[in-house]
């Protein structure tokens, strides 16, 4: 095993496991399903949310059925993502893998243990008339969309930037 592939590895799992202990504090510690909302600052709140789909609620599975084609799909992904990992060619790429796969087992781990993905970070923003909500995420998703980050820059700029004095 190279130490791309131990990099990787170490990321999904420390991202893994940070990800699942932030989830059971919020659930067992806060009880923040029945506290409901907690505003942090005027622009982020913890709320609690289920996402039955995949991300940004697409797909939303209501049946066990469609559940398990989800999870089917979410693990060939894992799969793929892991081979990919298998021969990565550099750290960028190593790490972005770990997060990719770090926040799937995270999401994973929550559609298995609770039908769902537990969501509870909620940014928001409000001027005047104006009104801009994101996406209800968790700690999984933003290591998933850093994950792509890092695929991407690898892809586009990796090499030139390697090549740059």
């Amino acid at each position: 095993m190279n130490s791309f592939v131990r990099t990787g590895l170490l990321i999904a799992i420390v991202t893994l496991i940070a990800d699942q202990a932030l989830k059971l504090y919020l659930l067992f510690v806060v009880d923040i399903a029945t506290r409901g909302a907690i505003s942090l600052t005027p622009f982020f709140d913890l709320v609690l949310t289920w996402n039955r789909g995949i991300s940004y609620g697409w797909f939303q599975a209501e049946t066990a059925a469609a559940q398990a084609i989800l999870l089917a799909i979410k693990i060939v992904a894992v799969a793929a993502l892991a081979v990919w990992l298998w021969r990565a060619h550099n750290r960028l790429v190593a790490i972005g893998l770990g997060l990719i796969i770090g926040g799937a087992f995270g999401n994973g781990i929550d559609n298995v243990a609770y039908g769902a993905v537990m969501d509870f970070a909620f940014f928001h923003l409000q001027w005047g008339d104006f009104r801009f909500n994101w996406y209800v995420f968790n700690l999984a998703d933003a290591a998933i969309v850093a994950g792509v980050f890092c695929l991407l820059y690898d892809s586009i700029l990796g090499s030139a930037a390697v090549k740059a004095p």
